[in-house]
């Protein structure tokens, strides 16, 4: 006769018991960046988004703990597996999507290429300052008038004698105006390729965007790039076409598709906590059926999707993950993320669209995260075009 099932404890802030999931290095990855988190950027994020400060001095301390390239292996990098990168990224963007994005463009824009498609000598010349953080790197490849379809990019890179002569502006680059180096893509007459930037070559500029509304905490610039003359050997010499820019790409997506997972659960867990001590009609609203309906659908989101990252990250470590995994992933929790912050703010009232909580916050930073590394279109054409076989992009 079967045993009878014995349930474990129900945990309002881990209700699927996922934590169990984990091994105990992971365990203690995600402790320790949790902590570092509390620590570092919660205590003072909100005046970073109010007053449009990015944290730089945090920079080295993510260099120290091993978080930049962290999934990279030699050259300085930490080479963990798949699944504690995408646990670092979960904690760094429960405290802010701005944190986490500069860890993914730092370590998946930036060193990823490098690492993947560069000579020896231009990994041995970046990436362990990278992943020091002693240098910053950044990721040149949407432009003004190229974002979904890269490949009508203007960007051109030309030879001149055994140089190259870059001209072009990319848009909305992360890291751009503190970066020591950009990977620029440009159209050259082999195709797309890519580039290794110091960032003070002559003719190279970088703006900062100001006025955002969201990603607040986090540098965004366009680049200008005028006749900026580069040697032979700054080109990635192992990639060409659009495979290299789109392979990044999916590599930040894989940190996105953890990370939205935090902001949606810090969402979660502060209206839960707000809906136990703000007393409406004599009792705390959240006695109310509909508070509890809405905490629910967000308890439920937040579980759902931390399980379906685990599976991927999972996935990838076993080398099973395909490009449409991360897809899928990046449109389900980011989706969800967004439909979490939203409904945290409903319960939280008037108080939602304040800085002492960090809802809004986090709802006007998903508004980019839901955007970028792919629009929520591009990843829902690419997910039809799995499942039926024909493309509808054009």
């Amino acid at each position: 006769m079967a045993e009878a099932i014995r349930p474990g404890k129900l945990d309002a802030m881990d209700f699927l018991q996922i934590d169990d999931m984990l091994d105990t290095e992971e365990r203690l990855l995600r402790d320790t960046v949790r902590q570092f988190v509390a620590e570092q950027v919660t205590p003072y994020v909100g005046d970073w988004f109010d007053e449009g400060i990015f944290p730089k001095h945090l920079i080295k301390k993510m260099g120290d703990l091993g978080l930049l390239g962290m999934h990279l292996k030699g050259y300085g990098c930490a080479g963990t597996t798949a699944v504690a990168y995408g646990l670092a990224c979960t904690e760094l963007e429960a405290g802010d999507s701005g944190v986490r994005s500069f860890v993914s463009v730092q370590g998946s824009l930036a060193m990823y290429p490098i690492w993947a498609f560069g000579s020896e000598e231009q990994k041995q010349q970046w990436l362990p300052g990278m992943a020091a953080g002693d240098l910053v790197g950044c990721f040149g490849l949407t432009e003004p008038d190229s974002g979904s379809d890269p490949g009508s990019m203007r960007t051109t890179a030309r030879r001149d004698g055994e140089d190259w002569v870059i001209n072009g502006t990319k848009m909305w680059i992360t890291n751009g105006s503190i970066a020591d180096v950009a990977v620029v893509w440009a159209e050259t007459d082999d195709g797309i390729r890519g580039f290794v930037v110091p960032t003070d070559t002559p003719g190279f500029a970088a703006n900062k965007i100001e006025k955002k509304l969201s990603l607040r905490a986090s540098i965004t610039s366009e680049l200008v790039l005028v006749d900026v003359r580069l040697p032979a050997d700054a080109v990635l010499p192992n990639v060409r076409g659009l495979k290299g820019p789109l392979s990044c790409l999916n590599e930040a997506r894989f940190g996105i598709m953890f990370g939205a997972v935090g902001a949606a659960r810090a969402c979660y867990e502060s209206a839960l906590e707000y809906s136990k001590e703000r007393v409406q009609f004599d009792k705390p609203i959240a006695s109310f059926q509909l508070t509890q309906r809405k905490l629910v659908e967000m308890m439920v989101g937040v579980n759902q999707g931390m399980l379906l990252a685990m599976h991927l990250g999972r996935k990838r470590d076993e080398g099973t993950l395909a490009a449409e995994h991360v897809n899928f992933g990046k449109l389900t929790n980011v989706r969800m993320a967004l439909e979490t912050a939203r409904e945290a703010r409903s319960i939280l009232g008037a108080n939602g669209i304040t800085l002492e909580y960090p809802v809004v916050r986090h709802m006007n930073n998903l508004e980019s995260v839901y955007t970028y590394e792919g629009t929520n279109e591009i990843h829902t054409l690419v997910l039809g075009q799995a499942i039926t076989g024909i493309s509808a992009f054009a």
